[in-house]
């Protein structure tokens, strides 16, 4: 087994776990495209694997059945009748697995989703294969990954159907931590300051195949000039690659996230509806679950309430597209380190860096001292001020306190004052009044460098760096 792979501990063990299990088990790995799920099964169960097979991409019935079928003929010599159908198919791997003696069977099949064509009969057949022989028996371990997932979601995950209750396990595997990406980097000797590992963090995402192209003897701005504005960079046409492979209707699903990046802070459902010009129903609701599911938005909530949820678009990659890439010139190959500390590169570094620390809330907890204290986390903003407030960060805690967190992305310490001052205070008297809270309110400040000591900065009573998120 493979100790190199960066992170995954809890992957890893429960990979383990299965392995030593005493009876079949039936896994579903899924997450974002791009983000290790292949890498992580076949670099850490290696040898274990007796048969592995993947689906093809936009192919048909037939394609996918003989691809299936050479791969099989990989590891059974005696495989040599094409199977007609699905059914068929997996009769011969059962035919296959039957013969073998080892302890633990481990049988991954990858890319399940592209499998499923229309009217192929696969998922009966999966059903079929697992229902009514691997469940059976005590030494099978399925695997069974894909990066559309809707498709994993809605047919194995909350599968209704044949396959209702039989997974096992599921993994749902998340980009690389801003820890893991810096270890990960260091591998490839590329040394980034904490400050830069935030920008490529809020450009690639911590997507692992993202970062694997980054090249040690570029700075980090030419890195992303040949990957992604540079026509033959391999990232140049990334965005409609992900959107296409994973969503059958990609328009629907553009058009919604195309419509969410014009609004850092979010859209209700209703808001969407409107800007995007879209029809209410289920297929925005699905859009919606979908792209939830895959990582590239957030629900969230003002206050505790649910109700009028605000869907944010949070995959750094999609927003990046949006703010730059679709902008950008075939002939302006140093587009981004050109645009580096400029107004529309701060802009951007702003909103992306609450959303960097929106997504590490546990370590902003670890760093407060309140890792173990349950919390309520939420957003608010104020029905009645005037000048308006809003708060994008609140952690509600158990222990009678609330932090009202500020977040401000900087190149140095931040400074505070006199007129920031006052909004601050309107900010808080605001919260208290219309909130009616009880509770201890602490300001908390989460920026790069922190802040600036000086007659103001004092009224903030907890300070949170940047390099805390790591």
């Amino acid at each position: 087994m493979n100790e190199n792979i960066i992170g995954r501990a809890e992957e890893k063990k429960l990979l383990n776990k299965l392995l030593d299990s005493k009876k079949s088990e039936f896994i579903a790995v899924y997450g974002r495209r791009r983000v290790g799920k292949t890498f992580l099964i076949r670099e850490f169960l290696d040898e274990k694997i007796v048969f592995q097979a993947s689906g093809l991409a936009n192919s048909g019935t037939n394609e996918q059945l003989k691809s299936f079928f050479q791969s099989l003929k990989r590891y059974d010599e005696s495989a040599d009748v094409m199977p007609n159908d699905w059914l068929d198919a997996f009769e011969l791997l059962i035919s296959y697995l039957s013969k073998l003696t080892v302890a633990r069977k481990v049988v991954f099949l990858d890319e399940l989703p592209w499998m499923d064509t229309p009217n192929s009969g696969f998922l009966s057949a999966l059903e079929h294969f697992w229902n009514g022989w691997a469940s059976a028996r005590k030494d099978v371990v399925l695997i069974v990954s894909g990066s559309a997932t809707s498709w994993m979601m809605n047919n194995l995950i909350l599968n209704h159907g044949g396959l209702y209750g039989r997974l096992t396990h599921k993994i749902h595997l998340n980009p690389f931590t801003l820890d893991e990406t810096d270890y990960f980097l260091k591998t490839k000797h590329i040394n980034l300051t904490k400050y830069e590992l935030a920008e490529c963090y809020m450009i690639l995402g911590g997507i692992p195949y993202y970062l694997d192209f980054l090249e040690k003897s570029l700075s980090l701005a030419q890195n992303i000039d040949r990957m992604i504005f540079n026509p033959n960079g391999q990232l140049y046409r990334e965005f409609e690659t992900v959107y296409s492979s994973l969503f059958r209707n990609k328009e629907l699903y553009i058009k919604t996230v195309e419509t969410l990046s014009k609004k850092s802070s979010g859209l209700t459902r209703n808001d969407i509806i409107k800007a995007a010009n879209l029809k209410s129903g289920s297929a925005l609701s699905t859009v919606l679950n979908d792209l939830e599911n895959c990582g590239f938005i957030r629900k969230y909530s003002i206050l505790k309430s649910q109700n009028n949820a605000i869907y944010q678009l949070s995959d750094f990659f999609t927003i990046f597209h949006f703010r730059f890439v679709v902008k950008s010139s075939f002939y302006n190959l140093q587009f981004w380190s050109n645009i580096q500390r400029t107004p529309e590169f701060y802009a951007w570094a702003g909103c992306t860096f609450e959303m960097l620390v929106m997504q590490n809330v546990e370590k902003i907890k670890q760093k407060l001292g309140i890792q173990g204290v349950q919390a309520d986390i939420y957003a608010w903003r104020s029905k009645t001020s005037d000048p308006g407030a809003q708060i994008d960060l609140v952690i509600d805690r158990q222990d009678n306190t609330i932090n009202l967190c500020e977040i401000k992305f900087s190149e140095s310490e931040y400074v505070i004052t006199k007129s920031y001052d006052k909004v601050l205070r309107n900010k808080i008297s605001a919260f208290v009044t219309e909130t009616k809270a009880r509770k201890s309110i602490q300001l908390t400040f989460i920026t790069t460098y922190g802040l600036k000591r000086n007659e103001y900065s004092s009224i903030a009573q907890n300070e949170v760096l940047m390099d805390d998120l790591f």
